[in-house]
């Protein structure tokens, strides 16, 4: 007797690390999004115009840390991880300089709207008109994800914005949210205890929107610590600075926050759980106007500022095709729930996530 009920843990032991083992072979994505960050920015780098207008303190410092010879040497000046990592080995998609066009389908033109469409596969501009703390009625991918078997507990949200756990639902989804000034709770190790103890310490410039690089290392710690399968990111420094209208401080904010994104890729690269099985997708809730005019202002968006509705994609995973900047194209933001929710493997019906993927394999 005791023989066979060895057999049968054995035998139900073996079940259990074979169906984990395959779980953890599912492909892993970061989904990560830089608030209010223009598609300018991404492709042609420093705006010179108002890097010589009134919104610039530091002139003489931007332009010898960020202007080169050419717009391709300004913007990899800029970005450089995003140019030589992500022009290299994955895809950039939104450079209405060679026709390739990212578009918002909501008509708000702002954040929650934007992350909501983000997360979601759709615009819901009846429900969502406003950046008020409700919790979204709309179920997002990481919800769906936490429900499935193969990555249910292994989602997590992080962001600086402290709207995020009513845009995620967590409540309802039991996904883990991280934002705003919130301390990481639970079992901590040695370092998320300092970050707690030292993200008040920091300079507070908005009370609901803390600096990134706290964002950051929560949710690398928590990456390291839990081996999330599907993790989202939102950095927001950028957005508040343009508001601000601290043109000096969105550019160092945006070049820091490349930075940021290069650091999480290497710490993807040495983590076997994570290497060569993941797909990071990068992109943006909303852009911005392109200037100093009224209607078309750089530090505004929304439904009446030109250009608003205009944003950008990158992506580096292990079966995307190294295709560069993409030309002659017309891909919306509502694409990306379902693109990643296919990347997952997950069976989702159409009803519940809409099918407009985009096929980051082709050229």
């Amino acid at each position: 007797m005791k023989t066979l009920l060895r057999i049968l843990l054995a035998a139900m032991l073996f079940v259990s690390l074979t169906i984990k083992a395959q779980q953890d072979t599912n492909p892993n994505v970061i989904l990560i999004t830089l608030d209010g960050v223009r598609w300018q920015d991404v492709f042609t780098g420093i705006d010179t115009n108002l890097l010589n207008g009134s919104y610039t303190q530091d002139k003489d410092g931007l332009t010898e840390k960020f202007v080169g010879n050419s717009i391709e040497e300004n913007r990899t000046l800029l970005m450089p991880f995003f140019w030589n990592t992500i022009a290299k080995k994955g895809q950039l998609h939104g450079n209405r300089n060679k026709n390739s066009k990212v578009n918002l389908t909501n008509k708000m033109l702002f954040s929650y709207p934007g992350y909501n469409e983000i997360l979601t596969g759709k615009a819901d501009d009846e429900n969502i008109n406003s950046n008020d703390k409700i919790y979204n009625k709309n179920v997002t991918l990481l919800e769906l994800a936490n429900t499935t078997e193969a990555y249910e507990g292994k989602v997590a949200g992080f962001g600086s914005w402290d709207v995020f756990p009513f845009i995620i639902n967590d409540k309802r989804s039991g996904v883990p949210v991280n934002a705003g000034y919130m301390d990481a709770t639970g079992d901590l190790n040695d370092r998320e205890l300092f970050l707690n103890e030292i993200q008040r310490q920091a300079p507070v410039i908005w009370e609901s929107v803390r600096l990134d690089v706290f964002t950051h290392q929560y949710a690398k710690e928590y990456m390291k610590k839990n081996h999330p399968k599907l993790v989202f990111i939102s950095y927001g420094e950028t957005d508040d600075f343009a508001h601000d209208g601290h043109f000096d401080f969105y550019t160092k904010s945006l070049h820091n926050t490349d930075a940021l994104i290069a650091d999480l890729w290497n710490y993807v690269q040495t983590d076997s759980f994570y290497k060569d099985n993941t797909y990071v997708i990068i992109t943006t809730d909303h852009g911005r106007g392109e200037g100093i005019e009224e209607g078309s202002k750089w530090t505004s968006h929304g439904i009446d500022v030109a250009g608003a509705e205009q944003t950008w994609l990158a992506i580096l995973g292990p079966t995307v095709t190294a295709s560069g900047e993409a030309v002659n194209e017309q891909l919306y933001t509502n694409q990306i729930a379902p693109t990643v929710v296919k990347t997952l493997n997950m069976n989702v019906d159409s009803n519940t996530m809409p099918a407009n993927t985009i096929d980051f394999k082709r050229p």
